[in-house]
């Protein structure tokens, strides 16, 4: 397990993206070969979204040959409802970068049988290779997706009942009123995650700042989802220094003197101009008389 801890949230986003870039580009995706990309939504990972845009606007990266796969979606709420995760997922990344909407897997909260839903879902993501790296966010009591206290930490994708204080920490998005907010969703389970190849879990804000020590520090427990996460063979949790209040300073201290090793996964930064300049290179002809 990786704990990668920066300053402030705008680096830390500025981390993960650069991660994401350069698991892409070094995975070298094509027409017959697709990495697979859990994704997250909410409002942590939007300065990742945010880079990663930027990256794809530069020329650096593609996302031509990617499949994503997101986390979860409301129950009842319209596709096209300005907090569906749908739309969230198309305003703040997907219409902004090279990614053909076939490739882009999101559960439909409207399905008739919702359970079927969840089932396709699964095997899709099997029949796709499985997820090469899934990036996820957490909630101020440690929920993963909507894997809420409580949850089975072998779980697989399902119909969930929201809890109150996920309820109220999503009111926000609908103009303060509880009763606006959906109390169902679909979401990947916890099982299904860990069968990732890779996670990575962004955690950012003092607010989540106990649900990191509990992740970190303490041991695997179902009423702290995230915690599932210390067994899985490779884990990066991406913070910032606000996430870390709770820990112990050795804790800290001890991460902290591993960036150095830490920040060769991201420096050198890869480029899809480099790899071009490669094919354009070896397909010259040799020199001859």
């Amino acid at each position: 397990m990786k704990l990668i801890i920066l300053d402030h949230y705008s680096q830390a986003s500025e981390w993960a993206a650069k991660y994401i870039r350069n698991r892409i580009i070094q995975f070298n995706p094509g027409p017959e070969k697709y990495f697979t990309l859990g994704l997250p939504t909410g409002s942590t990972p939007l300065g990742c979204y945010k880079k990663l845009i930027e990256y794809y606007k530069n020329g650096d990266l593609s996302f031509k040959y990617v499949k994503t796969f997101n986390m979860d979606e409301y129950v009842g709420l319209p596709r096209d409802h300005p907090e569906s995760y749908h739309s969230f997922m198309w305003n703040n990344f997907f219409k902004h970068i090279d990614i053909h909407p076939e490739n882009t897997h999101i559960l439909d909260g409207n399905a008739v049988d919702l359970q079927a839903e969840c089932d396709a879902f699964e095997e899709k993501i099997k029949a796709a290779g499985g997820i090469e790296l899934f990036v996820g966010g957490i909630g101020p009591d440690g929920h993963i997706a909507f894997n809420e206290p409580g949850s089975s930490l072998v779980s697989r994708t399902r119909v969930k009942t929201l809890a109150m204080d996920t309820i109220l920490a999503n009111a926000r998005f609908f103009d303060g009123e509880l009763t606006k907010v959906p109390t169902m969703a679909l979401t990947v389970g916890v099982g299904t995650v860990m069968d990732a190849r890779e996670v990575m879990i962004l955690i950012t804000g003092a607010h989540k700042a106990f649900a990191l020590y509990k992740a970190i520090e303490e041991g695997v427990n179902h009423m702290w989802t995230v915690s599932a996460f210390q067994q899985h063979p490779c884990t990066v949790f991406v913070c910032d220094e606000d996430a870390t209040l709770e820990l112990k300073v050795k804790t800290v201290k001890y991460f902290k003197g591993l960036m150095l090793v830490h920040n060769k996964l991201v420096d050198p930064l890869y480029s899809i101009k480099e790899k071009e300049t490669e094919k354009s290179q070896s397909s010259k002809k040799p020199y001859s008389d």
